[in-house]
């Protein structure tokens, strides 16, 4: 599908980006992902926008890997969207039969007829041919438009979907299971949700980023259903015949004090529980990145290193592959998906557990948004630190989790799923 490209030299380009993103609310369909600025080999974009939905697919989990590969093959263009949690009922004998108050399709994406794409000050529209005539006139309306003033105000209840005895519990069960040999890890996840939520989800995202400042950081707009997205974690990237994966395993807590500060990130990297974490998934997605890549290609690039945030300390590790150039970019999603850090290990036996011990079904939440370039390239975050948002239900919820292993104490566990959920529940319940 062609394109006319204009790229135009910006001098206040953070105006300029604030200006964009307030501009794209006008639209039925946005997909927004933002860097923040977070410089790492690995990193293209500063910031990209896609709008104005031309074509697009969504369908249940059933053979969505299939459908997807077929609308990609066809479309050979830009496509963004994301692939729900859920869908690994289509390469596994799965189900999801928790509670849904969100009512995401399990799978979504969309060709948009209006790209934007950021690199330092450069700013490149990317616009399909049938709407070209518009470059200049959208420039001219970025540049005046102003941030709502709208003062909007409520007043959240966040309730827990289980309380805090009822999670010890059920993570103590997963313990057990570890104990009993089914299983190394699993990532154990709990809800909080309000009901009757009439909310701005523009000044949601706006002020979750400003205090979080996510190196994968995204704004889902799909007709009533919101993702607004704080996430730290790289899923998958493909550039060319390489791959990329970045599994997170391992948090800790910031300190104002920045000698304190120092000293929780020196602890996390010598803290031999998070480090076995981080281990545990590596050695899962050597063996998932492995089924597609060429033999001998899989290497750990980086094994726990310690990356600071805003919001908290993370353990990071950075594995690759080669893929020969024929492979569809779809089947390295197929074989990778969920993500390890979602799950646990072995995946299939992880799945299992969490799904009888978790009360609500995670939709979007632990899955993953993204695009696919006309070249079969993509690259896709991981769906955690994100409010979920259906307009027309008046539902919004997070999820956090932790991964559990055999040195887990729940305490501990549930303590870190609050320090995971602070930001969200921050925005959610002070902002008036």
């Amino acid at each position: 599908m062609q394109r006319t490209i204009c790229t135009f030299s910006i001098d206040k380009i953070d105006a300029f980006k604030k200006n964009l993103f307030a501009w794209s609310q006008q639209f039925e369909t946005i997909a927004w992902l933002e860097s923040n600025s977070y410089i790492q080999e690995y990193s293209e974009l500063d910031c990209v926008l896609a709008v104005d939905e031309f074509t697009s697919i969504k369908t249940d989990y059933s053979n969505a890997f299939d459908k997807l590969k077929e609308y990609q093959t066809i479309t050979k263009d830009y496509i963004f969207g994301y692939l729900s949690y859920d869908i690994k009922n289509d390469t596994e004998q799965l189900s999801s039969n928790n509670f849904d108050g969100l009512k995401f399709s399990d799978i979504y994406f969309f060709q948009p007829q209006k790209l934007v794409f950021i690199r330092g000050s450069q700013v490149e529209f990317r616009y399909l041919k049938m709407v070209e005539d518009e470059i200049e006139k959208d420039f001219k309306e970025i540049q005046k438009h102003e941030d709502s003033k709208n003062k909007t105000k409520y007043d959240l209840k966040i309730k827990s979907r289980i309380n805090k005895d009822q999670y010890l519990s059920k993570v103590s069960k997963v313990i057990n299971h570890i104990k009993r040999g089914d299983i190394y890890e699993a990532n154990f996840c709990q809800e909080f949700y309000a009901e009757n939520a009439i909310v701005d989800p523009y000044k949601i995202y706006t002020n979750l980023n400003k205090i979080s400042k996510a190196p994968f950081a995204s704004f889902l707009k799909i007709d009533e259903h919101f993702l607004l997205s704080a996430s730290p974690e790289r899923y998958i990237k493909k550039d060319g015949t390489k791959i990329i994966s970045q599994p997170i395993k391992g948090t800790a807590r910031r300190s104002k004090n920045k000698y304190d500060d120092q000293k929780i990130a020196i602890n996390l990297a010598r803290d031999e529980k998070e480090y076995a974490e981080n281990v545990m998934i590596v050695d899962l997605v050597r063996n998932d990145l492995s089924k597609t890549s060429k033999i001998g290609s899989v290497k750990v690039e980086e094994l726990c290193k310690v990356y600071t945030f805003k919001q908290v300390h993370q353990m990071i590790s950075t594995v690759v592959s080669s893929v020969d150039k024929k492979t569809h970019p779809v089947e390295v999603l197929r074989s990778t998906f969920p993500m390890g850090s979602m799950t646990g290990a072995p995946k299939v036996s992880a799945m299992k557990i969490i799904e009888n011990l978790e009360v609500t079904k995670r939709g979007l939440y632990s899955g993953a948004v993204g695009y696919f370039t006309p070249e079969n390239n993509f690259d896709f975050n991981v769906v955690i630190r994100s409010i979920l948002y259906n307009k027309k239900n008046e539902y919004i919820s997070y999820s956090v989790g932790s991964a559990i292993t055999a040195k887990s104490v729940p305490e501990n566990e549930y303590d870190e799923c609050l320090l995971k959920a602070k930001a969200m529940k921050q925005v959610l319940e002070k902002y008036k």
